[in-house]
C-alpha cells in the first residue's frame, strides 16, 4: 500500500472518538508539493539576486522604472508559491467504518463533510485503470464523488483497492454470514 495512505483501527470520525465502531480505512491524500521549502528560499534568492543584478545594469543605462517591473516580478512569484504551499495544507480524508463511507476536506483545523454514504450500499470502482484520466469514484443511487483526483495513477490503483478492501472488510463485520 503506498505510505501516503495508510489502513487505521479504531479512530474517531469527524470528532468524535468511535470505541463501537471500528474504521477499516482512515486514509489522507495530500497533493504532492513541487518544491521543497529548501528549493524554494534557494529559488526565491537567485531570483532577486538576478532581477538586483538586471536592476543595477538598468539603473545605470538610464532606465529607472525597470527595476519597479523586476520587483513586481518577484512578489508575483512569491505570491504564486504562497497560494500553492497554502493548497497544500488542504488534505482530503476518506473513511471507511461499519456504518459509513465518509469523505472530508481537512485543511488545518477546519472539516468539511463532502460525503457520506451507508458503507452497504456504497460502490467503489476505477474508471479508464490503464489511462491518465483514470479516476477513483464512490457511488450510490445516482450521485457519484471522485476521490484521489491529485494522485498519480498507481497511486490511484493502490487508492481504489484499499477501499474497495476496507468496504469488504466492513461488511464482513457487519453481516458476518453474509
Amino acid at each position: 500500500m503506498d505510505p501516503r495512505h495508510k489502513a487505521c483501527g479504531d479512530a474517531s470520525i469527524g470528532g468524535m472518538e468511535s470505541a463501537v465502531s471500528p474504521l477499516f480505512l482512515d486514509t489522507v491524500i495530500t497533493p504532492h508539493r513541487s518544491l521543497p521549502k529548501r528549493g524554494l528560499f534557494l529559488l526565491i534568492g537567485l531570483l532577486v539576486t538576478v532581477n538586483l543584478t538586471l536592476a543595477t545594469v538598468f539603473v545605470s543605462m538610464g532606465a529607472p522604472p525597470v527595476p519597479i517591473f523586476l520587483g513586481l516580478d518577484v512578489l508575483g512569484v512569491c505570491i504564486a508559491f504562497w497560494v500553492s504551499y497554502r493548497q497544500a495544507h488542504r488534505v482530503e480524508r476518506v473513511q471507511v467504518g461499519v456504518e459509513q463511507v465518509r469523505v472530508l476536506r481537512e485543511q488545518g483545523r477546519r472539516r468539511r463533510l463532502l460525503w457520506a454514504t451507508p458503507t452497504a450500499f456504497t460502490r467503489v470502482r476505477l474508471d479508464a485503470p490503464g489511462e491518465h484520466e483514470a479516476s477513483v469514484r464512490l457511488s450510490l443511487s445516482g450521485r457519484e464523488m471522485t476521490v484521489g483526483g491529485q494522485l498519480s495513477i498507481p497511486e490511484r490503483r493502490s487508492l481504489f483497492h484499499a477501499i474497495d478492501d476496507a468496504i469488504r472488510q466492513a461488511r464482513r463485520f457487519r453481516y458476518p454470514s453474509a
